[in-house]
């Protein structure tokens, strides 16, 4: 069912695109810097300063004052590269290209596999940490990255599986393969944009597939825990990974066609927000989540509705300040 409304929304994106050609150039800058601040975000790479962090992903900045910083701008030149380059075909050298752009502004030597053996932990607060998984010794590494891809186009080529699959499928054996000393999660992210646009799922152009994973990060990261038992014995069970996977492009296509339809609504900027919060929003939400799903729509207005709302008796604040939230009466949707 998921997989139909995924075709679904790849044959309106292409509508879209002819029909609404400026809503989705706004679509891309805006997805652009989400998905390099959420993929970032979710190794720990943070640029505090907002204003500062637009000026690296616009290139603006001369001088990188950090290690954040720079691995912040690696993420940029990495995904431009695979967004407005002939990236292909997928092999060896694509992946090691893309590590290597990754940490080009950084000391350290990108463009290699890991030359010691790595550990997939969870580290708590108080600095211990758990073992996750066990990735393939790194002697083995450039064998099983090639087999992988070997097998991928393979089973590309006989046509017999839905893209998707094979998509989530390749995704999944390659951060279990764990290719690199560090930015691995960085470098399958960026790729998984590039391997959907091949397949003619280019939402991740409009929509930040990276946002989406850092809002669920733990659904994303059960679902690849769940996946990776028995990996080495080929034991495993790929479904809960698949059906993550599945779901969250799910949820991109309904964002996009959610975000062109607003743009399309006869209705005024108001009634659109109302729309959003009562219909498509989360039971609890912030500004910013408006403000993403209805770019256009100013800051002032939608505070001019959500104080409607309220009101009205559809909506109630939670907090003050940067962290306010705005809670759905149930009732109202």
């Amino acid at each position: 069912m998921r997989l139909s409304r995924i075709d679904t929304g790849r044959g309106r994106e292409e509508l879209f695109r002819n029909q609404l050609p400026a809503l989705l150039t706004e679509l891309a800058v805006r997805a652009r810097v989400a998905s390099i601040t959420a993929s970032s975000a979710l190794e720990g790479v943070v640029v505090p300063d907002q204003a500062r962090a637009a000026q690296i992903i616009d290139g603006k900045v001369a001088t990188l004052r950090n290690r954040s910083e720079q691995e912040f701008a690696g993420y940029r030149v990495a995904l431009d590269y695979l967004f407005s380059e002939d990236w292909r075909p997928l092999n060896v050298g694509l992946l090691l290209h893309l590590h290597r752009k990754l940490f080009e502004y950084t000391e350290l030597s990108g463009g290699t596999f890991k030359v010691s053996d790595n550990l997939v932990v969870d580290r708590s607060p108080d600095g211990t940490h758990e073992v996750r998984f066990v990735p393939v010794p790194a002697s083995r590494t450039e064998f099983y990255v090639t087999e992988l891809i070997t097998r991928y186009d393979a089973e590309l080529n006989k046509g017999e599986h839905h893209r998707i699959l094979l998509i989530g499928l390749f995704i999944l054996d390659l951060l279990t393969i764990h290719p690199f000393d560090d930015g691995n999660g960085r470098v399958v992210r960026a790729l998984t944009n590039a391997l959907l646009a091949d397949a003619g799922y280019g939402v991740g152009k409009y929509v930040s597939l990276e946002q989406l994973l850092a809002t669920t990060a733990d659904d994303y990261y059960a679902a690849l825990l769940a996946s990776t038992h028995g990996w080495h014995e080929q034991q495993h069970d790929p479904w809960p990974w698949l059906s993550y996977f599945v779901t969250t492009l799910s949820s991109a296509y309904e964002t996009f066609e959610l975000r062109a339809a607003s743009d399309r609504s006869t209705g005024t900027k108001q009634d659109r927000v109302r729309e959003y919060v009562l219909h498509h929003a989360p039971m609890l939400f912030k500004i910013a989540d408006v403000r993403i799903a209805l770019p256009g729509i100013s800051d002032p207005t939608i505070r001019l509705e959500l104080t409607a709302m309220r009101d009205d008796g559809l909506i109630s604040p939670e907090g003050t300040g940067r962290s306010a939230m705005w809670r759905r009466h149930p009732q109202s949707r």
